[in-house]
């Protein structure tokens, strides 16, 4: 008998969430904040030093600090200016949607230290004696742009200009600098056609009063400039750049464009092939997945975090990824339903035993992105956040929100003599008093013997690892910027560049270098390399002027210091060995001590093949390719842990193993089950990458070649080298004790070697 309350609930249910997912999207959408790759504006790291002699950069030093670049942030109008200090002695800024990037870089990084000094240099007054907000943008009376500045005491500004007037004519002159450094000098200076001091005015009667009144040859622009900049106050630390990155508004809107259009290509591929795979349990996957998006956008919101181009690339991966829950729990019931068990029984086992297979997957993807987070910086950081939320509420939606909807529609009784809906055919359904188990199950790959080959495998990739090793002997890997130091300019074009005609462009305003990619759909973007030589902000403001002038845009320009460089570099190795270990230590719990071992040894070997075939192809490796190779780490170990996850299952139900027969048996036997799940997972994650790489932006084009090389040498690993590898040493564990009891006998007989 159909229960119709299933269905209705059900229907409620999806009408609830459409609904809600309707009125509320727009707004969703329009609220989540954009990083400056995706909108335009800039990044700097700014390292700390001591300003005067003796000061300490202590933490308060470095809070005093971000609170006086978050006023000058204040005074130029951006909206949620993102300020970390990082370790003891820097500090990062991130400033999206910024519309003058050199007036922000100027006003940044100035100290705004106002000094009165006299003609020798001496101070007679500075910072501490202004009012602090007291300074405004003025006229004086012949109407040119002036600054007033308000002093604490009236009676020492009249001090130091009676000490002033007392002076020689020539030398009764009040010196008004900003930012005097050692060797500055009013002698030198006065010299100049374009002196560094603001003014030299002559003091011929002695003030009384509060306020000063700065008078030079400034435009309005830069008046109104330095009146913010002593409003804010002065810095109490020096800043020295270390890496910064700009990003034009065209790169961030055509990235977005461009990203979104192949992540919205690449679902749409998902979910055809889920319906088309798994009908009803299919649509099931299809509605959770568009809840999951709509609920992991509602979250960063809420976390009030900074989407990146990156981050898009992470949410949509995330579909591609979570629908691998929905194929482990499909593909157990499908099985469940061919021993015979009805559909509702089926649903019931195939969701409780595919549970722990899933929450082993997930956590040490989990693990993977968790060590992204802590060891990335900037973009990649904001990788790794998505990526974290993309695993929690994809597993949340797809263990419970699928489980659930399914559930209705299985418990309804609807569906209860359509195993077709399902994706299953009737005459490969057993009948129940056959008493099978899963286990006895054919499959569409019992013809082939995975582990037989085993050593042409191992020989196979370790000759494939000598020659990647000869290759990066020979060419090493193309490191961008990021892993070394130097500048990169990406400029974009409304007409098709070349090569030649780039280089001299750049040539023409000084920039000498024949590293020169060009890129794009239409060769609109051209990216040049000047290593070793690493631009100041002012140079980095002359070029993009100019470059703007000549194409109309404004390029994208990164620096990366030598410390810096070598920094990310060993941060990668830390990020990759940490990962790793825990990899080891989580599956060695979980599982076994050689499970451990040949799943790290099989991720390592997905790592390295991503390295070789970049040394080869002289792609460069740039901060994603690491997000890259460390999202492989996880998808590998991911795909691994469900083949060893029903090794265990079937150890468990074999009982005791006497002969290497048997184990190869129940490695063949495993790897044969969860064949299909493997396929399909890899089709969809594959689609989502498809997708971005043909579609979406240059700007993580690499980015997606390294995930898809790794998800290749992914699959082949975890087929036909982690569970060899296994078999491997387990054998010799069983030759050495000649049985082995499996863990539900572990109570009984702890005398004989566990699995």
């Amino acid at each position: 008998m159909v229960k119709r309350s299933r269905i209705l609930s059900f229907f409620l249910i999806i009408i609830l969430f459409a609904s809600m997912m309707g009125f509320t999207s727009k707004d969703i959408l329009g609220d989540v904040k954009l990083g400056l790759d995706l909108q335009g504006g800039f990044e700097v790291l700014y390292e700390v030093s001591p300003a005067k002699d003796g000061q300490e950069i202590d933490q308060a030093a470095m809070a005093a600090t971000a609170q006086s670049l978050d006023r000058r942030i204040n005074v130029l109008g951006v909206s949620e200016p993102n300020i970390q200090i990082e370790g003891d002695n820097r500090i990062r800024v991130q400033l999206a949607g910024v519309t003058d990037q050199e007036q922000a870089r100027e006003m940044l990084s100035t100290e705004a230290n106002l000094t009165f000094r006299d003609v020798d240099d001496n101070v007679l007054m500075d910072g501490s004696d202004l009012v602090e907000g007291g300074a405004s943008q003025t006229f004086d009376e012949n109407g040119r742009p002036s600054v007033s500045i308000k002093l604490k005491s009236a009676d020492k500004f009249r001090e130091v200009t009676q000490e002033i007037i007392n002076k020689p004519a020539g030398e009764n002159l009040l010196v008004i600098w900003l930012d005097f450094e050692e060797g500055d000098s009013f002698a030198e200076e006065v010299t100049k056609e374009d002196p560094k001091y603001l003014s030299a005015p002559q003091v011929s009667q002695v003030f009384n009063q509060d306020s000063v009144s700065i008078v030079g040859n400034f435009t309005l622009e830069e008046a109104k400039t330095l009146s913010d900049l002593l409003s804010a106050g002065s810095l109490p630390v020096n800043l020295d750049e270390v890496y910064s990155t700009s990003v034009g508004a065209q790169f961030g809107e055509s990235a977005l464009d461009k990203t979104i259009i192949g992540g919205i290509i690449g679902i749409a591929a998902i979910f055809i092939f889920m319906i088309a795979y798994y009908r009803l349990p299919g649509v099931i996957a299809v509605i959770t997945l568009s809840i999951y998006l709509y609920l992991t956008l509602v979250v960063f919101n809420m976390m009030n975090a900074v989407l990146t181009l990156p981050g898009v690339a992470a949410l949509i991966l995330g579909v591609g990824m979570a629908v691998d829950a929905n194929i482990i729990t499909y593909e157990r019931i499908k099985d469940e339903i061919r021993v015979g068990r009805s559909i509702k029984a089926a649903f019931k086992a195939g969701s409780k035993n595919s549970l722990s297979t899933i929450f082993d997957a997930n956590l040490t993807t989990l693990l993977a992105a968790g060590v992204l987070f802590i060891y990335g910086t900037s973009s990649v950081k904001g990788f790794a956040t998505t990526l974290i939320l993309s695993i929690l509420m994809s597993f949340i939606t797809a263990v419970y929100g699928a489980r659930l909807l399914l559930g209705l529609c299985v418990n309804s009784n609807l569906f209860k003599n359509m195993p077709g809906m399902f994706g299953v055919h009737k005459k490969d359904i057993h009948q129940l008093n056959e008493n099978l188990d899963t286990v006895d199950l054919t499959t569409k790959f019992d013809r082939f013997d995975f582990v037989k080959h085993r050593k042409k495998y191992y020989g196979f990739s370790g000759i494939m690892i000598v020659l990647g090793m000869i290759v990066l002997f020979i060419f090493g890997l193309n490191l961008s910027i990021d892993f070394s130091q130097g500048t990169r300019i990406e400029q974009m074009s409304n007409e098709p560049l070349t090569e030649d005609g780039y280089q001299a462009s750049l040539a023409k305003i000084g920039i000498e270098t024949d590293d020169i990619v060009i890129s794009g759909n239409n060769n609109e973007i051209g990216v040049a390399r000047i290593k070793d030589e690493v631009f100041n902000k002012e140079q980095i403001a002359e070029y993009q002027s100019q470059l703007e002038d000549e194409y109309g845009s404004i390029p994208n320009i990164s620096t990366v210091t030598p410390t810096v460089g070598k920094e990310i570099a060993m941060n990668a190795i830390k990020a990759l060995a940490i990962a790793a270990i825990g990899i080891i230590l989580y599956v060695t719990i979980r599982f076994e001590w050689r499970m451990a071992l040949a799943a790290v040894l099989a991720l390592l070997h997905d790592a390295f093949f991503i390295v070789v075939i970049f040394s080869v192809t002289r792609l460069e490796a740039d901060l994603t390719f690491i997000a890259a190779v460390l999202t492989i780490v996880g998808y590998s170990i991911n795909d691994t842990i469900v083949t060893f996850d029903r090794i265990r299952e079937n150890m468990v139900r074999k009982k005791k193993i006497k002969t290497f027969d048997e184990l190869a048996h129940i490695a063949n036997q495993s790897l044969r089950q969860t064949l299909g799940r493997s396929i399909n997972t890899i089709i969809t994650v594959v689609l989502a990458v498809l997708g971005l790489l043909i579609f979406g932006s240059e700007a993580i084009r690499n980015f997606n070649i390294a995930l898809l090389i790794g998800l290749i040498a992914g699959t082949y690993s975890s087929i036909f080298l982690a569970t060899q590898m296994w078999l491997s040493w387990k054998g010799k564990q069983l030759k050495k004790h000649g049985v082995l009891i499996t863990y539900k006998e572990k109570k009984q007989k702890t005398d004989e070697p566990q699995v």
